[in-house]
């Protein structure tokens, strides 16, 4: 291709590098997720094996609040996960405080085959089903469901082998469908599989 050519497209809104990068992309993304033996901290690598993101979990002795916080490969805290009086609530950062609200969890089902938890936008409610989100499945079989509206946004699988009897429960698949906020899904999950 030319470079009058080039120019002529880059004009007419057509960019070849941008196809180069993943978030341009219009298709699903995996990730492998790992979940530790002890307590909820989670590490979530990418299809090639790098780490992307990774939960740890703390606790404090003076009162039953427990944060889990989300941060990303370099260690920046994205979004903490705090248990206060009112039930499970997402903040920015490593923060709890109210200004920083991010979402508020409301678990609606809870079986042994089958838990259901609403989460509330901070600048949205209930009501308006574009600032909410469903998350239907079973932390047991660590297989999650999460939907906004009608429409499927995230789903999480065992990683099943051929002809393997026993799957391990420490290793799970999290798949993010096109134009979701991959931080806010992982979010979501840290209440669903360690927070209830």
């Amino acid at each position: 291709m030319g470079e009058e050519e080039g120019e002529e497209k880059r004009e007419k809104g057509v960019d070849y590098d941008a196809s180069l990068l993943m978030s341009a992309w219009k298709i699903p993304v995996d990730y492998k997720v790992y979940k530790g033996r002890l307590g909820g901290d989670l590490t979530v690598n990418d299809a090639y094996g790098n780490l992307v993101y990774r939960v740890s979990g703390r606790s404090f002795s003076s009162s039953p609040r427990s944060i889990k916080t989300l941060f990303d490969a370099s260690g920046t805290p994205l979004i903490s996960a705090a248990f206060l009086d009112s039930g499970w609530q997402g903040f920015k950062g490593n923060s709890w405080d109210s200004k920083d609200l991010v979402f508020t969890a409301q678990k609606s089902v809870y079986s042994a085959f089958k838990t259901e938890i609403i989460i509330s936008m901070a600048d949205g409610s209930v009501e308006d089903p574009k600032l909410t989100y469903r998350l239907i499945g079973s932390p047991f079989f660590r297989s999650c469901t999460i939907y906004q509206e009608n429409s499927i946004v995230a789903q999480t699988n065992l990683l099943y082998k051929l002809k393997k009897v026993i799957y391990s429960r420490q290793k799970f698949r999290l798949t993010v469908y096109p134009e979701v906020d991959h931080v806010l899904v992982l979010a979501m999950l840290i209440i669903f599989f360690g927070g209830y």
